[in-house]
């Protein structure tokens, strides 16, 4: 015993605080279990379960440990033997605690009692002190408790905190945190957003206003039936759980119009998950993660279950310890008691208990892991539930979050399906551009084009807005690179449209938007990269006058263009084909019946192979412009209805084949320019018909006096070539109206061109002349001479008596108009 109480009793109660500090607060183990709250919505049911056994657990463990730290482990006593074999040692006293009598070692018999004198010993004195039974314990329960009852508390903290890790791992895991934080936050504002309710009601093809309606309708039908029973008028109310989404509230006009601000807010969650659903379905680290870390866990359980179940009979409450310390206490042999056998004994088997439900629960796991297809995730039922059906089936790690998320709630799964679908982002898309180009602000964009009609241009825009057919007025509609056009019913609005260009535009058209077409359309420009862009509603346009195409074709465009398309278009008169052609497509013969004007710009692809042009016999106007011809074709000199012909930038270098002209007695208009013309042959006078004559940009030096004979010429280019003198011969076109010389080597003009006081427009730029006739002033119906770029020193006064001619017409330097009277100066400002 201790020599003096009260130092016992201090040395108890510094004990006892110091094993108050050495407690383990349950609060220490929080950040092994602590994520985001937003993550729980990936974690199943299983998972929630088992982390509520670990916490159990936990606190098995926990319990254990601070009872292992406040309590003491074990007690120990000297174990009672007979007095023969009592090895008394000197300064021992053996109490006889009934009699009081205080006896020696010598005062004992030494010889083996019989039984009728055999003594009792009571209240043995060992004169053993606090610090002596200490040591006893602790050697006792170093030695003589097994392994297992003096650390299964540590043991269960230690699996459960591993269960712990396994559990929680991949929400901590960098490569695989980022990709469940940057999804957990995608899906929450996909699930928050206005616009998922404003898709799912819309896309499916009910106007929400009409749900609106039909929406107070129900409520008020539900109001005015006081009689019904509180059951039914419940069932009435009440809605399943994927029809909550659609559920439209009278009361909140903003789900059935967005704002500026959430249009742009839903169009870039639309662009994040793109670019989301790109990264995460190229690889399955999740789904090789989640199943690692329940694969581990189930061996855990297995191995608790094993080693625990033979070692819980270990835990006993008496323990017999032989150690060998007589020198220091005078015993060998003790009798102890493990103070927490018993509470430990329930424990280990309620902590069997639990892992047994954990490890359960992990097998369901690996069988839900292993059973179902995770890796693959359908919305088949959300494409038949909410008619969009283009939402697009995910694979690997996207498919497995969604499947997790399923668990938690498939609503979440439901809503974000919406910003999958790309009919969802076009419609997003049309209402963002519908609020931004307002009635009014495309009003302010119309303009007359060059054929004096109305035309709205657009360009690249994302849409087309469906405020443009709020514009009645509106006769062409012109649409420049813009993506997924689609043409609605409404554009029967449009009563005067009659022009549409469609350049590098993908589009769609509604059924009743086509009709309307058929019957009103009359132009048709479509610019394309390729033949397969080309939209096949526009052969069954029955109304349409002019269709212009451009792009590029194979060098057979019979392959892209069927025998039948363009027979369909009955009406059609004209037809522009800029591309890369070999030969005329048969296709185009078979509107030889109607068509008046065929142009084909060939971009410098030879063209071969004319012969079908003889069948087109209508045409009128025939333009076959870089198309790489050395000679004027043939076939065309069969076309007696010809009144226009233009081969422009080609390579023709002669033209004797002029003389078969004649035969299109109708021929008006020849365009000879932008070639490698050397000469013009004598027997152009042939051409008596002729009106419009260009050969302008060739390599021409001398004109022939038989070129003037063709007396019906209005217009006459022979610009920049290489001619030095003007024949007299010129006089006799009366009709001339119209003629251009500039950039050539001519030093002087001819008298006789003052006689065709016709003359509207005179271009005499960029030669060598130096002097300007005073007979300039025959020409009173002059209004644009051009004189820039030769060596006047002067020009005449004479000029005053073009009444016609203005200064915006004068070509001329400054410094030459201001060497010019004064009043001729101010008669040409005033317009």
């Amino acid at each position: 015993m201790c020599s003096a109480f009260g130092n016992c009793v201090t040395a108890e109660n510094g004990a006892e605080s110091q094993r108050e500090r050495n407690m383990i607060p349950v609060t220490e183990f929080k950040q092994f279990t602590d994520h985001q709250p937003a993550f729980r919505v990936l974690k199943p049911w299983w998972d929630v379960f088992t982390d509520y056994i670990a916490i159990a657990m936990l606190m098995i463990g926990v319990f254990g440990c601070t009872l292992q730290v406040m309590q003491d482990k074990i007690i120990c006593l000297p174990k009672r033997i007979s007095p023969h074999n009592l090895h008394p040692v000197q300064n021992q006293t053996l109490v006889n605690i009934t009699s009081g009598q205080f006896v020696t070692p010598a005062m004992l018999p030494l010889s083996r009692p019989t039984s009728r004198t055999s003594i009792e010993m009571k209240g043995l004195k060992t004169n053993l002190d606090l610090q002596q039974y200490s040591f006893i314990n602790q050697m006792c329960y170093e030695r003589a408790l097994h392994w297992y009852a003096k650390y299964f508390p540590y043991l269960v903290l230690i699996h459960t905190l591993i269960f712990m890790l396994c559990s929680n791992f991949w929400f901590k895991f960098p490569g695989s945190s980022s990709k469940i934080e940057h999804f957990i936050s995608i899906l929450g504002k996909c699930f928050d957003s206005l616009w998922t309710t404003r898709a799912l009601s819309e896309v499916s093809g009910e106007n929400p206003e009409e749900k609106d309606h039909k929406s107070s309708q129900k409520s008020h039908q539900v109001r005015v039936a006081p009689g019904l029973p509180n059951a039914e008028s419940n069932l009435v109310k009440t809605q399943s759980l994927r029809s909550i989404p659609e559920k439209i509230v009278v009361e909140k006009p903003t789900v059935s119009a967005l704002d500026k601000k959430e249009g742009e807010q839903a169009k870039a969650l639309f662009e994040k998950v793109k670019k989301f659903r790109l990264h995460v379905e190229e690889g399955d680290l999740l789904y090789s993660m989640y199943v690692r870390q329940t694969i581990i866990k189930v061996i855990k359980f297995v191995f608790i279950i094993a080693y625990n179940s033979i070692l819980v009979s270990k835990v006993n409450f008496t323990v017999d310890c032989e150690v060998n310390i007589q020198e220091m206490t005078g015993y060998c042999k003790f009798s102890c008691n493990h103070t927490m056998a018993h509470l430990f004994s329930k424990l280990s088997i309620c902590y069997l208990c639990f892992v047994s439900v954990y490890g359960l629960t992990c097998l369901y796991t690996l069988y839900w892991l292993f059973y179902r297809s995770l890796k693959e995730y359908s919305f088949e039922y959300v494409r038949q539930e909410t008619g969009i059906d283009d939402i697009p089936d995910v694979k690997n790690d996207f498919a497995f979050m969604l499947h997790l998320i399923d668990q938690y709630d498939p609503l979440y799964s439901k809503r974000f399906a919406v910003f999958l679908s790309e009919v969802s982002e076009n419609k997003l898309k049309q209402l963002n551009l519908n609020n931004e180009w307002t009635p009014d602000k495309l009003r302010q964009r119309l303009q007359t084009n060059a054929q004096n009609r109305l035309e709205l241009q657009l360009f690249m825009l994302s849409g087309l807005p469906d405020t443009v057919f709020e514009l009645t007025e509106l006769q062409s509609l012109k649409l420049e690179i813009i993506n997924n056009v689609t043409i609605p019913a409404t554009i029967v609005q449009l009563v005067d449209l009659q022009e549409l260009s469609l350049y590098q535009c993908s589009v769609k058209i509604h059924n009743a938007a086509l009709a309307f077409l058929k019957e009103n359309l009359k132009v048709l420009r479509v610019k394309f990269d390729d033949a397969r862009e080309l939209p096949h509603w526009i052969y069954g346009l029955k109304s349409l006058e002019e269709l212009h195409l451009q792009g590029s074709l194979s060098p057979d465009l019979s392959k892209n263009i069927t025998l039948e398309s363009l027979r369909e278009l009955k009406s059609l008169k004209v037809l522009c084909i800029k591309s890369n052609l070999s030969k005329i497509p048969p296709t185009i013969v078979e509107t030889s019946s109607h068509l008046q004007t065929l142009c084909i710009q060939n971009d410098g692809t030879k063209l071969v192979m004319l012969n079908s042009l003889k069948k087109m016999v209508n045409l009128t106007e025939l333009e076959l412009i870089h198309c790489d011809l050395e000679r004027i074709p043939h076939a065309v000199f069969s076309l007696i209805n010809l009144q226009e012909l233009d081969l422009k930038e080609n390579n023709l270098k002669s033209v004797e084949e002029i003389i078969s002209f004649q035969h299109c007695r109708k021929l008006t208009c020849l365009k000879m320019w932008h070639n490698s013309i050397t000469y013009i042959p004598e027997h152009i006078k042939k051409l008596s018909s002729l009106e419009r004559l260009y050969f302008n940009h060739n390599k021409i030096e001398v004109l022939p006096s038989h070129l003037f004979l063709c007396n019906k010429l209005r217009s006459l280019d022979l610009g920049y070539n290489d001619i030095r003198f003007i024949p007299p011969e010129i006089g006799v076109l009366q009709s001339l109206q119209d003629f251009t010389i500039t950039g050539n080597k001519v030093e002087s003009l001819p008298d006789e061109l003052y006689f065709c006081k016709k003359l509207k427009t005179l271009r005499i730029g960029k030669n060598n002349l130096s002097v300007l006739s005073p007979k300039i002033g025959n020409l009173m119906h002059l209004t644009v001479l051009e004189l820039k770029g030769n060596h006047f020193e002067g020009l005449p006064a004479e000029l005053g008596a073009c009444r016609a001619l203005k200064r915006s017409g004068l070509l001329v330097e400054d410094a030459l108009f201001d060497v010019l009277p004064s009043d001729i100066r101010e008669q040409m400002k005033t317009e």
